[in-house]
């Protein structure tokens, strides 16, 4: 069985599921991602019992015949939703934007099968990094980057969504962009190149609610290194105002992180480390959370 060391894996995402014993963990990895490892575009999922051994890969998707991307298929985030189990995933094509689709199965397991028929996200912007959040009345939204490749300083947007999520419902809400940080730097010395990557919404104790999300922060030769940073909604609603963290929660070259919490009841948080290509593995690194703050143990 492979372990994390031996997985070569973007944006990984964990769905525990306790009446199992399992964890099923997702990310970038197939051809058509940022990277190729043969075969066509998908999704696969790894499946373990102590986020460390994994047996897999295992397809969970493939695009079927007709389907309108080509590449590009990136991070997969799997939620339980009204009793199904619901992929918010990244896809592109020649001559269209980036966008997030919603892919449906019934176990984590798969298969996923195209549930939203087309990108969720709006269809004139380079969007990416879907991911799921129920607002305090159970409305669900997604939360997703609109692209420093087109906007230059990188946004955080939500949208509404139907509640059988297939399209949206209401119009694209700006929460905050990349230069709100004062820790994030240019991937582009001298440009405006500020990015937003990989949001995840998490809702502490005490109500707080928190984002995580990632971009660049300055250090190392490179000048640069991946980091995540948090955000917290002073009104306790996605409308914020959302205000930022001084310095990254995590800084050495991982990132695209999320909070999970394991079957032992830890909270974890998840993220690609190092950056760099071709040595991107799976990481986990258990957190505390106090008064409605994130730390690393």
């Amino acid at each position: 069985m492979p372990t994390n060391d031996e997985i070569r894996l973007r944006d990984p995402f964990v769905v525990p599921v306790a009446d199992e014993g399992l964890y099923y963990m997702y990310g970038t990895a197939r051809a058509g991602g940022p990277f190729g490892t043969g075969g066509a575009p998908g999704f696969d999922v790894y499946v373990g019992r102590d986020l460390m051994h994994w047996e897999g890969p295992l397809p969970v998707f493939a695009p079927p015949e007709g389907f309108w991307a080509t590449r590009d298929f990136w991070a997969p985030e799997v939620h339980l939703y009204e009793g199904r189990f619901y992929m918010f995933a990244s896809f592109k094509a020649e001559g269209a934007c980036r966008g997030t689709q919603i892919l449906v199965a019934d176990t984590p397991r798969g298969p996923f099968r195209v549930h939203s028929p087309e990108p969720v996200t709006p269809h004139d912007w380079e969007c990416l990094d879907g991911t799921l959040y129920r607002d305090e009345t159970g409305a669900p939204w997604i939360v997703y980057c609109h692209e420093w490749v087109q906007v230059g300083d990188g946004e955080i947007c939500a949208t509404p969504l139907t509640a059988d999520l297939r399209a949206p419902a209401g119009e694209p809400m700006l929460l905050f962009r990349a230069s709100d940080a004062p820790w994030v730097v240019s991937v582009r010395p001298g440009q405006r190149a500020l990015v937003t990557d990989g949001p995840c919404l998490h809702r502490a104790a005490n109500g707080a609610v928190l984002m995580l999300w990632s971009s660049f922060v300055a250090r190392g030769a490179e000048g640069r290194a991946y980091a995540v940073g948090v955000a917290r909604s002073q009104s306790g609603t996605l409308a914020g105002p959302w205000v930022q963290s001084l310095r990254p929660l995590y800084d050495d070259d991982g990132g695209h992180g999320s909070v999970f919490r394991a079957l032992d009841g830890r909270l974890m948080l998840e993220l690609h480390r190092p950056n760099r290509t071709p040595d991107e593995r799976p990481r986990f690194i258990p957190l505390r959370e106090a008064e409605g703050e994130l730390m690393l143990e």
